[in-house]
C-alpha cells in the first residue's frame, strides 16, 4: 500500500468530488408517482407545456385600469373573478374589479390595489398614479412554452414538485438510488436487539450511517458485522464492493486488530488518502477497488457521523445523479467562550438557537459520546489556526 500525506478537510473533500465526478456513470432512470418523488434526483429535463402564465393575470385584488386614466374617478364596468373564462374589454374612463389570479381584461395595462381606492356606488376613486404593468403578471413572464423549467440532476424539493405538477407531470423521471453497502467492524459489536456484555457495544454506527445515506439520496444495505478476522472481513468487503459505494466503520486505525486497509489491499485498492486533519475523524480512508469507491470511517460514533457528513455524503449525492453538491456551512455567533487545541479543524457537537442567531458548544466526553450528538443540531467548526474564541465572535457552523 502507498499512502499519501494527510489532507486538510477542504482538500480531501475536493479530491473526493473530483474523483467521483470523473468516474461516475449516470444511474438508470425510473418513473415514480409525483407524490413519491420528493428528495429524488431528476433524470430528464422538464419543459413548459404552455406559456406561464398563459395570459396576463392580476397579482392583487383590486381594479384593472388604464394607467393614463389615473389619478381620477372611474366607472366600474364589471368584475373578473379568479377562474372566470369571461373576456371583458376595458374602455377609457372605466375600471373593472379584478381578483388575484384573474385574467386582465383587454385594454387594461395596470391594476390598482383595492386598499388604495375609494368605492362609491358604481364609481371608484384612484388618487395615486399608476405605471403600465403594475401588479400584472404578464403572459409568458415565468416561462414560455418549451422552456426548460427543471434540469436533470436537480434534487426535487417541494418547489420542484410544484413545478412538475404545474406542467402536468404525474410520474417523475428520476435516477435510481445508488445502493450503499455498510459494514461495521469489530468483535465487540452486537446488534441493537441484543443485550451487550460489559465489553460489548450495540451496532449504532451501521444504523446512523443508514439514516445519513437515506438523507443523501442513497439506498443503504447493512451487511453483517465484520469480525476481527482477515478472511471473514475480506468476504464481506468483496460482497460490499458489489454495491455502488462501500462504507466501512471501524478497523482503520493503527491497532493490532485494525484490518480494513490490509484486507482492501488484497483487492488491489487504490488509496487516495488515509488521514485527514480533522477531529473527530482523523483516520479516514478514501479509495477505490474494483472500480468502486469506498470509505473507511473511524469507528467512534461521532467520528463516523462527522466523516459521512463532511466527506461521504458528497459521494452519495453525486452517485445518485446530482450535478452539484454543497456543504451547509454558515456562520453564527458564539454564546460562550470556546477553546480548542490548534492544528486540526474540529467538528464539535453544538446547538444552534431556534432563530439561528447563536451557537453553543455541547458538553461532551469525546467521539464516543452518542448522547451529546443526539442533543446537538449542528457541528461547530473550529479553525485549526485559531485556538480561542470569545463569546460574541462569529464561528463557522455545519448544519445537520
Amino acid at each position: 500500500m502507498t499512502f499519501v500525506a494527510a489532507y486538510r478537510f477542504e482538500d480531501a473533500r475536493r479530491l473526493i468530488i473530483e474523483q467521483v465526478s470523473a468516474a461516475r456513470e449516470r444511474p438508470e432512470a425510473e418513473f415514480v408517482p409525483l407524490d413519491l418523488a420528493v428528495d429524488r434526483v431528476l433524470a430528464a429535463d422538464v419543459h413548459a407545456d404552455r406559456d406561464y402564465p398563459p395570459t396576463d393575470r392580476s397579482v392583487r385584488d383590486g381594479f384593472a385600469i388604464r394607467a393614463a386614466d389615473v389619478p381620477g374617478e372611474l366607472f366600474i364596468a364589471g368584475e373578473v373573478p379568479a377562474g372566470s373564462g369571461a373576456t371583458l374589454e376595458l374602455l377609457p374612463g372605466q375600471a373593472i374589479e379584478i381578483m388575484t389570479g384573474a385574467v386582465v381584461p383587454g385594454g387594461a395595462d395596470s391594476v390598482v390595489m383595492v386598499e388604495h381606492v375609494t368605492v362609491t356606488g358604481d364609481r371608484v376613486l384612484v388618487e395615486r398614479t399608476a405605471q403600465p404593468g403594475d401588479f400584472i403578471n404578464s403572459l409568458g413572464s415565468e416561462a414560455l412554452k418549451g422552456d426548460t423549467v427543471l434540469r436533470a440532476g436537480v434534487r426535487l424539493g417541494f418547489a420542484q414538485i410544484a413545478m412538475l405538477a404545474s406542467v402536468g407531470v404525474v410520474e417523475a423521471p428520476v435516477f435510481r438510488k445508488p445502493v450503499v453497502a455498510i459494514i461495521a467492524t469489530g468483535d465487540e459489536i452486537v446488534e441493537p436487539h441484543e443485550t451487550p456484555l460489559p465489553h460489548q457495544i450495540r451496532n449504532s454506527n451501521a444504523h446512523s450511517l443508514a439514516a445519513q445515506v437515506r438523507q443523501a439520496g442513497g439506498q443503504p444495505e447493512i451487511l453483517p458485522v465484520a469480525r476481527d478476522n482477515f478472511e471473514a472481513t475480506a468476504a464481506l468487503i468483496e460482497r460490499g464492493l458489489g454495491a455502488s459505494l462501500l462504507l466501512l466503520s471501524g478497523g482503520v486505525s493503527a491497532g493490532k486488530y485494525d484490518l480494513v486497509e490490509q484486507v482492501l489491499a488484497r483487492f488491489d485498492a487504490e488509496f487516495f488518502f488515509d488521514r485527514v486533519l480533522i477531529q473527530p475523524g482523523q483516520p479516514l480512508v478514501f479509495g477505490r477497488a474494483r472500480s468502486k469507491f469506498f470509505f473507511g470511517l473511524p469507528g467512534n460514533p461521532a467520528s463516523t457521523m462527522v466523516c459521512f457528513a463532511v466527506f461521504a455524503r458528497a459521494a452519495v449525492e453525486l452517485l445518485s445523479g446530482q450535478d452539484s453538491v454543497s456543504l451547509p456551512m454558515l456562520e453564527s455567533v458564539l454564546a460562550t467562550d470556546f477553546k480548542h487545541r490548534p492544528g486540526l479543524t474540529r467538528f464539535l457537537p453544538a446547538r444552534v438557537s431556534e432563530d439561528g442567531a447563536t451557537v453553543t458548544p455541547t458538553q461532551w466526553t469525546g467521539s464516543a459520546d452518542i448522547a451529546a450528538m443526539a442533543r446537538s443540531n449542528a457541528f461547530l467548526v473550529a479553525d485549526p489556526e485559531k485556538p480561542e474564541y470569545k463569546a460574541g465572535e462569529r464561528i463557522r457552523v455545519l448544519m445537520r
